[in-house]
This record gives structure tokens, C-alpha cells and sequence, in this order.
């Protein structure tokens, strides 16, 4: 679902979205969510323009936009301006502090992980890039993209890359503006930032921060992951672990706000995505990324997105992606 066609179900003009403060915005998302019963609508989210989106985004509480384990199409900038969370990108959880910029490439499973209790409002800059977009920059100047990280965080708080949170900010209000050309500015505006992002992000830029030092949660995605396309029970992960089961949920619950099957049902569906993507037969896909049967699969993938698996893949045909 793209950013306009949510706005049109939520009532909501171009106009008007552009401008609303970020917390009418987010009371607009959770009234959509509440009419609509889709509970995890950045799973579904598309972008609006072939190339570029751009948009600011604040969340005060940790359910405030019930924002779960998702992935994209497209690759996802969020340049953090306050707050402090954690954030999961594939198997790798970060500690996220303002200045941090988070990358996440096409078919990564990310989301952020809030305290219990948020004293500071999480606030970012958020810029969506089309793979279109980065073709026709990797066609142009290919030694940029040769040694681009799979995802990862650049921290830019004292450091010489902290301008790069001005090149957020200033993409966003033009954005906001709806001025004459806009899209155009913004385009220009997006190639230094990725081009000055994939230099940071390269050998040649700072040291990248480490993730998270690993723990039961962690270890738990991981084990998730690398099992993917077997059969996953409590009982076994818990037995892997060396904790109790109760333990295991409890530790997902507490942490992700999710029990263990809803986000192994999440990361499956995910890699699900993206072996459709590469072309895939839909009638083994649920098979290859550990659903029973395809109906079970079929089910699972309609109720998260709200489209078949087919339907995921004409509609990826026709807009490119």
C-alpha cells in the first residue's frame, strides 16, 4: 500500500498530510489502524514516486504505530533525531542514539526495539529509495557500489559526517513544501546524500559501530534464522537455548511485543518476499521457507499483507520492483 493511498482511506488529502505535525500524522496512522484492523502496515507500505520518498516520522510510545518486524522493496534511510532504542536490522541489533543514520537494503527484516517506558519521543527523517533509483546510479558510477555494505548503521555525531543529518532535514521540508519542482530538488538533494552515505559506509569511511553485545533475544533470532526453512517449535529453540520455554516467550513478548511463532510467522513471510521476487515458483516458496503446505502459506501471507502471493508479484511486475 503506498503513503497516498493511505491517506486517501484515512480521509486525508495531500494537502492537508503535508501540513500536519508529526504527531496529528501519527494519530492519522492509528486511526487508520483501528479502522482498518491492519495491524502491521509498514509490512505493506510502498512508495508513491518511481525514485524518491521522503518524510519525517515520530513515534511517543512504544505501540504508538505497532511497528513490527517488516521489510521493503526499496532501500530505507532513517536518520535518528532523538530518542533511545535499540534497532534490529537482519540478525543484528544496534543501540541507536540522535545523528545515527540506519541502512536497510531491499529484503532485510529490521524494526526498532522500544524500552518499555519512552521519556524521549523516537524522531527520525525517513528517505525511501527505489531500486530503479540505485540502478541508474550503479549504471553511471559502479566503483561506488562495490563494496556497499549489506546494512548496517553510521554513527555521524562528532564526527565530519554530521552534515549529512542537514541533507535529511533539508530533503524532507522541500518535500513538505509541494513547491514547484520539488521532486526535481529532491532527486538532486537524495544523489549527494546516497553517494556521500556510500562513501561513509565504504572501507574508506569511519570505524561502524558495533552491534549490540548478544543475548537471549539475540541468539533466539539467530536461531530463528539459520532454521528458517525447518520445522520451529518452542520446545526445540528453548532446548537449543538452554532456557526455559516459558522463559523464550516470555523474553519475545517482553522485548519484541510479539510471541515466538508470530515472529517466526513474520520472518518467514519475509524471505517468502523475496523468493518471490527473485522468481520463484508460488507453489513452493511457503514450502522453501518452512510453512506446512501452501495454503497454509497462502493464508499467512494474505492475512499479513492483504494481497496473495500472486497478486505481491504482479504488482512488483508492474511497478518495476
Amino acid at each position: 500500500m503506498k503513503m497516498t493511498e493511505m491517506q486517501r482511506i484515512a480521509s486525508v488529502d495531500s494537502h492537508q498530510w503535508s501540513s500536519m505535525s508529526p504527531l496529528q500524522k501519527q494519530q492519522a496512522i492509528r486511526d487508520f489502524i483501528d479502522t482498518t484492523g491492519k495491524e502491521n502496515i509498514y509490512q505493506e507500505l510502498e512508495m508513491s514516486s518511481p525514485f524518491v520518498n521522503t518524510h519525517e516520522d515520530i513515534s511517543y510510545s512504544p505501540d504508538a504505530d505497532n511497528i513490527q518486524l517488516h521489510s521493503h522493496t526499496f532501500f530505507e534511510f532513517l536518520c535518528c533525531r532523538s530518542g533511545n532504542i535499540e534497532y534490529l536490522t537482519g540478525t543484528d541489533r544496534y543501540r541507536v542514539t540522535a545523528g545515527d543514520i540506519i541502512y536497510v537494503p531491499p529484503g532485510v527484516s529490521h524494526r526498532p526495539i522500544f524500552p518499555e517506558t519512552m521519556s524521549i519521543p523516537y524522531r527520525r527523517y525517513v528517505l525511501w529509495v527505489s531500486q530503479a533509483f540505485f540502478d541508474q546510479m550503479a549504471a553511471n558510477w559502479p566503483e561506488l557500489w562495490e563494496k556497499a555494505p549489506r546494512s548496517g548503521l553510521l554513527r555521524t555525531a562528532g564526527t565530519e559526517w554530521a552534515f549529512l543529518q542537514d541533507t535529511f532535514r533539508r530533503g524532507c521540508e522541500k518535500a513538505e513544501s509541494g513547491a514547484p519542482g520539488w521532486q526535481m530538488w529532491v532527486y538532486g538533494n537524495t544523489v549527494q546524500l546516497v553517494a556521500d552515505m556510500m562513501w561513509a559506509l565504504s572501507p574508506n569511511g569511519p570505524e561502524p559501530p558495533l552491534p549490540e553485545k548478544r543475548e537471549l533475544v539475540d541468539h533466539a533470532t539467530l536461531y530463528v534464522e539459520t532454521h528458517l526453512a525447518e520445522k520451529i517449535t518452542l520446545e526445540d529453540a528453548a532446548q537449543h537455548l538452554l532456557v526455559s520455554q516459558s522463559t523464550l516467550q516470555q523474553t519475545f513478548r517482553s522485548k519484541l511485543g510479539v510471541s515466538f511463532y508470530r515472529f517466526v510467522t513474520q520472518r518467514r513471510l519475509i524471505a517468502a518476499k523475496n523468493l518471490i521476487l527473485e522468481g520463484q515458483p508460488l507453489t513452493s516458496v511457503g514450502e522453501q521457507v518452512g510453512f506446512s503446505d501452501h495454503s497454509t502459506f497462502y493464508r499467512a501471507f494474505q492475512k499479513e499483507y492483504g494481497i496473495s502471493p500472486s497478486q505481491f508479484r504482479k504488482l512488483q511486475v508492474r511497478e518495476g520492483g
